[in-house]
């Protein structure tokens, strides 16, 4: 229930502190996410601010927390920037992160497209390509144990992934389809209990596109009670 987390506070994005308040003793602080990890995942190459990412790593320490045992999943890895914070999480937990994405690009990494990023183009095949960078990303960071990558596009995996998740991270293609198709496939196998996470949340049309806003508008009405908002990061508690 929300009241579960109503007492777990983020004070900033560097020293961040979650843990239920006691009136005697104050908050119990989480773990601190290791100084050289942290400076992997600020260092990688992606498009997640760092004071999200941080808010990613108390999620995700919260969430395995809630629900021990259980894996994280993130749908729209990139470059590995977001599965650093992630991944530090499940090491931590002694769980794993699979880390879903087809590594094509989403619909705004394509050539033309304002996030379009040309060398990481495969220039034999003329499409993009980020599993080489993504790799290299989770080695350079010690993650190779904890983040597992999933290859393949999320609609195809989703039906036959049967294990219940401690915490969803949804980051994959933005446009309407893939988001909402997106929420509908992979929503149902968050534990009771568990976190959902979405990226890109913003309330505002002039701010950025609607589909994130809207699968977030849809698990609220579905039951999904909202934790914290950090940046335009939305981290959901599933009912029990």
């Amino acid at each position: 229930p929300a009241a579960d987390w109503a007492g777990w506070p983020i004070r900033d994005s560097r020293s961040l502190v979650c843990g239920p308040v006691n009136s005697a003793s104050g908050p119990d602080p989480t773990p601190a996410m290791p100084d050289g990890l942290r400076a992997a995942a600020v260092a990688a190459r992606g498009f997640m601010p760092t004071e999200e990412g941080d808010a990613l790593w108390v999620a995700a320490l919260e969430a395995t927390a809630a629900v021990p045992g259980s894996p994280l999943l993130e749908i729209g890895s990139y470059c590995g920037k977001s599965s650093i914070w992630l991944g530090a999480a499940a090491r931590h937990a002694g769980v794993v992160l699979f880390a879903l994405d087809h590594h094509r690009g989403s619909e705004e990494n394509q050539a033309g497209w304002e996030w379009h990023e040309p060398d990481l183009v495969d220039p034999e095949i003329g499409r993009m390509d980020t599993l080489p960078r993504f790799r290299r990303t989770v080695f350079d960071a010690g993650l190779e144990g904890s983040v597992v990558a999933l290859v393949g596009d999320s609609p195809t995996v989703g039906p036959f992934w049967g294990t219940s998740l401690a915490l969803l991270f949804i980051d994959g293609g933005h446009g309407s389809e893939p988001a909402h198709r997106d929420y509908e496939l992979w929503t149902p196998k968050v534990a009771s209990g568990g976190t959902l996470c979405i990226h890109d949340v913003f309330p505002d049309p002039a701010d950025g596109g609607r589909p994130p806003f809207e699968i977030y508008q849809r698990a609220l009405a579905d039951g999904f009670e909202e934790r914290r908002a950090v940046g335009s990061l939305r981290v959901l508690t599933a009912a029990r």
